[in-house]
């Protein structure tokens, strides 16, 4: 997710309840008729911009998302809420000055630990440092299991993934381990494989944890990935 995305109901889940177990999401409740979520929206933007990517925005159009809005019970809009590990931490209701919004913000990104800046080098001695100042550091632990996906060690990358929750890139360099593992090639005939192993997933359930992962390698964004999971939906239900 951007600095600001515009979330839908659909969306949720995954771009604000799995994402804040990584990274701290705020909530902005808005619509286009409030004149306030004109004014408070433009700050929130720049307040979470400036934090480089510690903590992410989300943006709600109430009128269009009735589902978001009634998880979180608004009565009135601007409202902004600040999410972390799946649960509400923060909040606010209505236009306020900007210096509050900034405190807002400040309170949710706080600065770098020693392991932060390990990682953001990327080398593996920094991740394996960072690692042990803090065994459940995510970005440490993903960064980690892609420097040995590389070097094709599936059981040491799926082993460091299980420290950690799940979440959308710990899911997918997971099925990357898994595919490697059992040594799947991918190659370049995705399609032929899922539709090989598509006529298989009823009653194989290897097949289906393998046809599964496939997708999950393959990413939301790939037009694959959607039609390939309506047909497994068909084929098991």
């Amino acid at each position: 997710m951007t600095a600001a995305t515009d979330i839908t109901d659909a969306t949720f889940e995954q771009d604000v309840l799995e994402r804040s177990v990584t990274v701290p999401v705020v909530v902005d409740l808005w619509a286009p008729w409030c004149g306030p979520c004109t004014t408070l929206g433009p700050m929130l933007e720049r307040a979470v911009a400036a934090t480089d990517g510690t903590v992410e925005l989300a943006k709600v159009n109430v009128d269009e998302n009735p589902q978001i809005s009634a998880s979180f019970k608004v009565q009135s809009i601007p409202a902004v809420f600040a999410l972390r590990d799946g649960a509400v931490v923060d909040g606010f209701v209505g236009a306020v000055p900007e210096a509050q919004v900034q405190l807002f913000i400040d309170r949710l990104s706080p600065p770098p630990s020693e392991a932060d800046e390990l990682v953001a080098s990327g080398d593996e001695a920094s991740l394996r440092r960072a690692l042990e100042l803090e065994p459940d550091h995510v970005g440490a632990v993903t960064g980690l299991a892609r420097v040995l996906l590389d070097r094709r060690d599936a059981e040491g990358a799926l082993e460091l993934l299980a420290r950690v929750p799940e979440t959308p890139d710990v899911r997918a360099l997971a099925a990357e381990a898994r595919l490697l593992d059992n040594d799947v090639d991918l190659g370049s005939d995705v399609s032929g494989l899922l539709d090989s192993l598509l006529d298989r997933v009823r009653d194989d359930e290897a097949a289906r944890r393998e046809f599964v992962d496939v997708l999950e390698t393959l990413g939301p964004d790939d037009p694959r990935t959607n039609r390939y999971r309506k047909a497994l939906a068909a084929r098991l239900f």
